[in-house]
């Protein structure tokens, strides 16, 4: 008996064949939109050749969004006098506007090809393949006919997303509560790659490591100079930030892992990988086999774009992606 393609992919995947998941399909929207693909694709590339940070801040975004509430576009929702959305958790306020506005900017143009047709949370999980691929990373198809979430809660955040300071028993812990295996969480956290981070979220590793060393000395002397330099006025300053990748920050390949053993790891989060045995050896295989990296991360990135997701009217399709269709308290 032949399957349809979507049942072998998610087959293949090992992802638990929910009744949400079968009703996605790769070509969701050949007839009702069949420009939908290309009109991201367009928006995207010019959006990343004005502003190259717009493909580190899309993949973070999705991540934020499929984490919390599954990916249902539900970081997207602007806080109102009734309800303190996502988008103002702690966690999330440092998310690069870049990766909201791609979104924006695409929504508005397929609002005017094909209305009420294409939800945000399939623009989003494309936008952020294609940008991903723009930049150098491995193109993976893309399930669609997701439907956007009819919540957003900032009270649902915590806990669903990783810290920095995490241990990597709840760095583990927290990606297994998702359905993700150690190397899943290995090949996700390579999208550090590309991108920044503020320097906040690794200060203590620069000025207050411990009573004895005010710096973590498992960072490369030479980096943590550089970075105590950079970040002298984060106090201040709460927009300073380093690259992920301090040599390549603006191409996806696997640099990110090459850095870890020198270093050159800009979290605590990110050592940790080097240190701890459930992950070196993942680390040590996609920091000298990139082809293995590429393609371990297509597959978590396949999984995680279909996680939580929402179908038919578990959902609905916004018409604005940082609005519902009606009032939610």
């Amino acid at each position: 008996m032949a399957f349809p393609l979507r049942v072998l992919l998610l087959l293949f995947l090992s992802i638990p064949f929910s009744e949400s998941e079968s009703n996605l399909s790769f070509k969701y929207y050949k007839k009702s939109c069949p420009d939908f693909e290309k009109i991201v694709s367009d928006t995207i590339t010019t959006k990343q050749m004005s502003n190259p940070a717009t493909a580190a801040g899309t993949l973070r975004l999705f991540f934020h969004d499929c984490m919390v509430e599954g990916c249902d576009a539900s970081i997207l929702v602007a806080s109102n006098s009734f309800n303190t959305a996502e988008r103002d958790a702690d966690v999330n306020l440092s998310l690069s506007g870049d990766g909201y506005e791609v979104v924006v900017k695409a929504k508005t143009t397929l609002e005017l090809t094909c209305p009420n047709v294409v939800s945000c949370a399939d623009i989003l999980a494309v936008a952020t393949r294609d940008l991903v691929t723009m930049v150098g990373g491995p193109f993976y198809k893309v399930l669609l006919g997701r439907k956007d979430g009819l919540v957003s809660k900032a009270s649902r955040v915590e806990g669903n997303l990783p810290r920095t300071n995490m241990s990597m028993n709840q760095m583990i812990n927290l990606f297994a509560s998702k359905g993700f295996n150690v190397q899943e969480m290995v090949a996700l956290t390579g999208g550090h790659t590309i991108g920044f981070s503020h320097c906040v979220e690794f200060s203590d590793r620069l000025y207050s490591y411990s009573k004895k060393q005010a710096t973590d000395p498992e960072i490369n002397a030479k980096f943590a100079a550089g970075l105590r330099s950079m970040c002298a006025n984060y106090t201040t300053d709460k927009t300073m930030s380093a690259f992920n990748d301090v040599f390549t920050p603006g191409k996806f390949d696997n640099m990110y892992f090459k850095n870890l053993p020198r270093g050159l790891g800009l979290l605590a989060s990110d050592n940790a990988l080097v240190k701890d045995p459930r992950t070196r050896p993942f680390v040590e295989l996609y920091a000298t086999n990139q082809t293995a990296f590429f393609q371990d991360f297509s597959r978590a990135m396949q999984r995680l774009s279909v996680h939580g997701v929402k179908t038919e009217r578990n959902g609905e399709v916004r018409n604005r992606c940082d609005q519902f269709n009606s009032i939610q308290t």
